[in-house]
């Protein structure tokens, strides 16, 4: 019995934080043992909001397959290349806009929330507008049977399988429709409560040794109705334990009993934490090292990526044109 296939990518923003892990990276390291995985540096996808200034682009997409190989990705288990070095992805992305309604773009969830967070930047642009249609090409060349989500990410999915359901009816029965695989995430907040993001420079990077993952993790709010350590805490209110409940799953309701009882105190209770946090990202971080030395493999797993991707996508847009009798 042949393997699904599944494909998701990432955008080579910055460097990626344990939020990218826990929410993405780890699934993904499983996944590749289950299905006929593709996994994709997203470029282009990160010029629709970050198109003015680019100088990091390289160097992010570097440091992302190195996190990626650290974390457990595997090449011989799955294919990791680059969106822009596969050039039928705009190709069928053009494709895709020539029958894409409009409004189906402007009702996407993504689009108007956005357009209100990112004021400060100008992306009301057509590349912004019709990047559904990009994502569509993404996951429809691999003719993808999953997409790895979350619910609010399952939107997305659907207005794919529009978009593919729409081809077929028009032209030919060339797409499947890729179901949404609703994955559960670990969800970590930032050192300082709020939602992890580089934005708010509340990371704790893969990159990061760990020295500084145990500085970081000194620094984190508590319990601010706390004032000494033999008060009864409230650890749902607390970040260091929200980190317990992923680092230290076997121990948290212990940790949990001691702070309510006021039993442990902060700094007793953020070292137990950086400890079990060495024991996870420590190997990651070595083998992390050891890939820095090798930059010749790095270009190699992704141009072999790369090679195993155009093959596929030079079939599916071959039978793209036939179905849209344009294959002069």
């Amino acid at each position: 019995m042949s393997k699904g296939t599944m494909l998701s990518g990432m955008r080579p923003t910055g460097s990626l934080h344990l939020g990218n892990y826990f929410g993405a990276l780890e699934n993904w390291v499983r996944l590749q043992d289950e299905y006929d995985c593709f996994y994709f540096i997203a470029d282009w996808h990160a010029l629709t909001t970050g198109y003015e200034d680019t100088s990091d682009i390289k160097s992010n997409i570097d440091n992302m397959v190195i996190d990626w190989l650290s974390s457990g990705l595997d090449p011989e288990k799955c294919t990791m290349f680059l969106q822009s070095s596969v050039k039928e992805h705009a190709e069928l992305h053009l494709l895709f806009s020539m029958s894409t309604p409009l409004s189906w773009l402007y009702r996407c969830p993504t689009y108007k929330d956005q357009l209100s967070q990112l004021k400060e930047k100008n992306i009301t642009t057509y590349g912004f507008l019709g990047y559904p249609c990009l994502q569509a090409a993404d996951i429809l060349m691999y003719k993808a049977d999953a997409v790895p989500v979350g619910e609010d990410q399952v939107p997305h999915v659907e207005l794919t399988r529009e978009i593919a359901r729409r081809f077929n009816h028009l032209f030919e029965e060339v797409f499947p429709e890729p179901e949404s695989k609703l994955t559960k995430a670990k969800v970590l907040p930032g050192t300082d409560g709020r939602k992890m993001s580089k934005s708010y420079n509340n990371t704790i990077a893969l990159s990061d040794d760990p020295e500084t993952v145990r500085k970081k993790v000194m620094t984190m709010v508590t319990d601010p109705a706390r004032i000494r350590k033999d008060d009864p805490g409230h650890p749902e209110v607390c970040t260091v334990f929200a980190f317990h409940k992923v680092f230290n799953e076997e121990g948290v309701d212990e940790i949990g009993s001691l702070c309510r009882s006021g039993s442990i105190g902060c700094v007793q209770c953020k070292k137990i934490l950086a400890s079990k946090m060495a024991e996870t990202l420590t190997p990651i971080y070595e083998k992390r090292q050891g890939l820095l030395e090798r930059p010749a493999y790095i270009r190699e797993v992704i141009e072999s990526g790369n090679e195993r991707a155009r093959n596929i996508a030079q079939k599916t847009m071959s039978d793209v044109r036939k179905a849209m009798k344009i294959d002069w």
